[in-house]
C-alpha cells in the first residue's frame, strides 16, 4: 500500500510535464500602417502560403472558422484558389472581387528555431504521512518510526522548437498593406490548435487597433 502511494508525486509530475509539452504558446509583434486606405475589414480571405496542403488546409480552416465565429466573414484561400497554381494579378483581383472580400490575410513560413536546454536533476524526500491518512496515523503513533519516500526529477535534455510565421493583411481596394505581424509558435503539436491560438492573438490585436468590430 505504501509503495503505491509513493508513486503518486512522480505520476503527478509526469502528467504535468506531458500537459505542458502538449500545449503551444504564441508570441506576436505587430504593426499597423497609419497610411492604409482601409481602416476596418468586413470580409476576409485567409491564405496560408505553405508548401504542403496537409498544413495549409487545417490551418486555413481553423483560422477562417475562428474569425467567422467572431462575426468577421472569412473564407479559406483553398475555397477560391487552386493549389500550386501561379495566378496573374488581374486573376486574383477578379476572384477576390467576386466574393466581396475587402482584405486578404496571407501567412508565410519563415523557418524554425530550436533551442536545447538541460534540466538539472533534483531529489525530494517526502515523509510517508504525505501520501495518505493511514501513513499519517502510523507516523504519529508512538510505537512506529516514520519512513520516507524519495522522488527524483530532471537529469535530461529538452528541445524547444519555435515555428516562425509572418502574417500580412492587405486591403483589396488599393492593395496596400494594412497590418503585419511577426509570429512565433513554441512547441506546436497540432496545426489546428496552433492556428486557433494564432487567430486568437490576431483577433485581440485587431480589436485593440479597431480593425474589426
Amino acid at each position: 500500500m505504501k509503495n503505491h502511494y509513493k508513486l503518486i508525486p512522480a505520476i503527478i509530475i509526469l502528467i504535468a510535464s506531458a500537459f505542458i509539452l502538449s500545449c503551444s504558446s504564441v508570441t506576436m509583434t505587430s504593426w499597423m500602417n497609419p497610411k492604409a486606405s482601409e481602416k476596418s475589414i468586413s470580409k476576409l480571405v485567409v491564405w496560408g502560403m505553405f508548401d504542403k496542403l496537409e498544413y495549409e488546409q487545417p490551418f486555413e480552416s481553423t483560422m477562417a472558422g475562428f474569425f467567422n465565429q467572431k462575426g468577421l466573414k472569412s473564407v479559406m484561400g483553398l475555397d477560391v484558389l487552386v493549389p500550386k497554381k501561379k495566378y496573374e494579378y488581374k486573376e486574383l483581383e477578379k476572384i477576390f472581387d467576386s466574393i466581396g472580400a475587402d482584405a486578404i490575410l496571407i501567412f508565410h513560413y519563415k523557418g524554425t528555431d530550436k533551442d536545447q536546454t538541460y534540466v538539472e536533476q533534483t531529489t525530494t524526500v517526502y515523509p510517508d504521512f504525505y501520501y495518505n491518512y493511514y501513513n499519517y496515523y502510523s507516523w504519529g503513533y508512538p510505537t512506529y518510526a516514520p519512513s520516507y519516500g524519495v522522488v527524483s526529477t530532471g537529469g535530461y535534455w529538452t528541445v524547444t522548437t519555435v515555428v516562425n510565421l509572418r502574417a500580412n493583411l492587405y486591403g483589396n481596394s488599393k492593395d496596400d498593406l494594412i497590418w503585419t505581424g511577426e509570429i512565433g509558435v513554441t512547441d506546436p503539436q497540432y496545426i489546428d490548435q496552433a492556428s486557433a491560438d494564432i487567430a486568437r492573438n490576431i483577433w485581440s490585436d485587431w480589436k485593440s487597433k479597431n480593425l474589426v468590430k
